[in-house]
């Protein structure tokens, strides 16, 4: 844990050039940002890429389950942490409101508009309104329409 230090200085050791040294970084120091894997090769579970998964109810379960892939040394990477995935998938679907699962966002809101993919057909046209239907009999006709002809009575 660092300290800090309150330093005096008098106007003419402010006006001077500053003689600071300043030390380097450490390339291993884990609250860095430096993606996920450290210069080290470890992981870094302070790496924001990882959202969070590293800690909360679920996060050991995580932990041991990412690094059983990241250090594996099987032809097929990570073919023997089934287990441990498994692990982490019962902890995370006992966390279903931390944890939502794919599917699970698909059923609340629907398949997505934008992604064809997701939907199983073409959505069906909006039906619009029919036209209105004149009626021709006098009652209903409007004032300003001439009765229909009848083309039929001879004149």
């Amino acid at each position: 844990m660092t300290t800090d230090r309150v330093i005096f200085v008098t106007k003419e050791e402010h006006e001077a050039p500053s003689n600071a040294e300043l030390v380097e970084e450490d390339p291993d120091d884990p609250y860095e940002e430096r993606g996920l894997i450290l210069p080290n090769g470890e992981i870094n579970w302070n790496c924001p890429c990882l959202g969070g998964m590293a800690s909360g109810p679920c996060g050991a379960s995580f932990k041991e389950a990412f690094s059983c892939f990241h250090y594996s040394k099987e032809e097929v990477k990570g073919s023997e942490c089934l287990e441990q995935f498994r692990g982490m998938q019962e902890c995370m679907q006992r966390y279903p409101e931390l944890y939502p699962q794919e599917d699970d966002k698909e059923t609340q809101g629907g398949p997505s508009e934008t992604d064809p993919s997701k939907q199983d057909s073409a959505p069906e046209p909006t039906p619009t309104p029919a036209a209105p239907v004149q009626d021709s009999s006098p009652s209903t006709a409007p004032a300003d329409t001439p009765p229909p002809s009848n083309s039929s009575a001879s004149g």
